[in-house]
């Protein structure tokens, strides 16, 4: 493992790494402990009592930031006809059918940061399952990627909209922002985000629900949050 640098170790000094700690304290922490020279982004990370591997016990959706997430995301779309020019005009950044399936297909190309299709548009799409799945990229209808209304779907996604699913380990993990958003706006998109996955318990999920939660900068250390107070 790489060896940390001095500014790093004096920043973990800073705080006990074993402290559950309330949203204020946790979210200033963050941004102390932000050491890098570029503006680091934020993620939080929740860790539910659920098991994915159950689909009733799944967890997954999408909600747009109050804030965004401080990245401009790259959309492609699969639309044909006018659902393809709708798309153009709602600011897409590529658009396409069967020939983009083959570029990404062909040419492992991948400059984008999120798919959006329109349903009929499925039967292409479905054939990258194994290329775009592992890469969290697949369109669902749940996080509103599937679907007719290709403008409501790039605003959405292009004023900060993320998505939330869990991974094989019962882990979300979730961009909020940037470093310098500050304290307060990450807290607002936080609070927004922890609302959205605590609206979407399953009801077959039994005992406690959000384990724990764990907030962090790309290169900082994770700060844990008291999860007696997780709603700030």
């Amino acid at each position: 493992m790489a060896k940390r640098g001095k500014k790093y170790q004096n920043v973990v000094k800073a705080y006990n790494k074993a402290e559950q700690y309330d949203i204020d304290p946790a979210f200033d922490l963050v941004v102390k402990t932000a050491t890098a020279k570029f503006d680091e982004t934020v993620e939080a990370h929740f860790r539910l009592g659920v098991d994915g591997r159950h689909a009733d016990q799944q967890v997954r959706g999408a909600i747009v930031l109050p804030n965004g997430t401080g990245k401009t995301k790259k959309v492609l779309v699969f639309a044909k006809g006018d659902k393809a020019h709708e798309a153009e005009e709602a600011g897409a950044d590529y658009v396409g059918a069967e020939e983009m399936a083959d570029k990404i297909r062909t040419e492992n190309w991948f400059d984008f940061d999120v798919v959006v299709a329109t349903p009929d548009m499925m039967g292409v799409v479905g054939r990258l399952g194994k290329i775009l799945g592992p890469k969290g990229l697949m369109p669902n209808p749940k996080s509103g990627t599937v679907t007719m209304d290709l403008v409501k779907a790039l605003q959405e996604i292009k004023a900060g909209k993320v998505e939330y699913r869990l991974d094989k380990q019962n882990l979300i993990h979730v961009p909020i922002g940037k470093v310098s958003f500050g304290p307060e706006k990450l807290k607002q998109n936080y609070s927004a985000l922890i609302e959205a996955i605590v609206k979407a318990k399953p009801a077959a999920a039994k005992g406690q629900y959000i384990k724990s939660a764990t907030i962090a900068t790309t290169m900082g250390p994770g700060v844990k949050l008291n999860p007696q107070k997780l709603m700030g």
